[in-house]
């Protein structure tokens, strides 16, 4: 068996980045389409869309925007029919989400945790159902969830970067990636799941962290700096690498797993 890095490539394959618009959903455009891949870059704002993919093309990459709101079924229907127009869909990030106010349990308002279930929980779960039937036609595929470290660990109070609609979110994210791991394993579609740490500049804490004083914002960070193993946040372009190597032919015999990339978060 010849070793080769052409393992990493993705040219001639198709994927579908929810929330790339901005943030990490865009990095993850950009790398799938460094890699080769033809990248459909869907977000709730077309024009965010549109940048990502004008950014694609301009770098010689082949992308596409569309518009979809993930919570909405009518329009994951829509978008799973301009998806036919590509004809096969081999790689599906699902990586809209966001993040609400921070609050205590007993004092979180019952309309957030349903707004944050309805994109971080249902999305993931209505464009996966919309996806498959077309990914399944090709008979692989990978299929990327964006879980969270504060899945794997709580986080404590003194720390509000998230609160437990989040947590419990991205803790279902988990869930549906292994479950759905064993139901497509025989039909050659691989679920797995990153769960990033502190990665800054992605816009995810605008709601919750993003009327702070440039005080707070400070002792915030210091403080998730002090209790990170590698004593600093991430960058979004840090994962980027693992999102190729999941989509690519690199980690053909992984599914179901839940890869934190943390800066050893996780570990303590």
């Amino acid at each position: 068996m010849s070793i080769s890095l052409d393992m990493f490539r993705l040219d001639g394959r198709v994927a579908l980045v929810t929330g790339a618009g901005g943030g990490l959903g865009r990095v993850f455009a950009q790398a799938l389409a460094a890699a080769g891949a033809r990248v459909c870059c869907a977000d709730v704002e077309l024009v965010a869309a549109q940048e990502t993919a004008g950014l694609i093309t301009a770098a010689g990459g082949g992308a596409a925007a569309l518009t979809v709101d993930v919570s909405d079924e009518q329009s994951v229907a829509a978008l799973a029919r301009e998806l036919e127009a590509e004809d096969r869909l081999d790689v599906l990030v699902n990586n809209a989400g966001i993040a609400t106010r921070t609050a205590r349990i007993h004092e979180l308002p019952v309309a957030d945790w349903d707004r944050l279930h309805a994109i971080n929980t249902r999305g993931v779960f209505l464009v996966t159902r919309a996806c498959l039937p077309l990914m399944m036609r090709t008979g692989r595929g990978s299929v990327i969830n964006l879980a969270s470290v504060a899945a794997l660990v709580g986080v404590s109070a003194e720390l509000p970067a998230v609160a437990a609609n989040y947590s419990a979110s991205k803790g279902a994210v988990v869930g549906f990636t292994r479950q759905a791991a064993v139901e497509y394993a025989a039909d050659g579609i691989r679920f797995n799941a990153i769960a990033p740490g502190w990665h800054l500049g992605t816009g995810l804490g605008r709601e919750s962290v993003g009327a702070w004083s440039p005080q707070a914002l400070e002792a915030f960070l210091g403080g998730i700096v002090a209790r990170t193993p590698m004593r600093r946040t991430g960058e979004p372009a840090e994962l980027a690498g693992l999102c190729v190597f999941l989509a690519s032919d690199a980690s053909s015999f992984m599914t179901g797993e839940i890869i934190a990339s943390d800066g050893g978060w996780a570990a303590w």
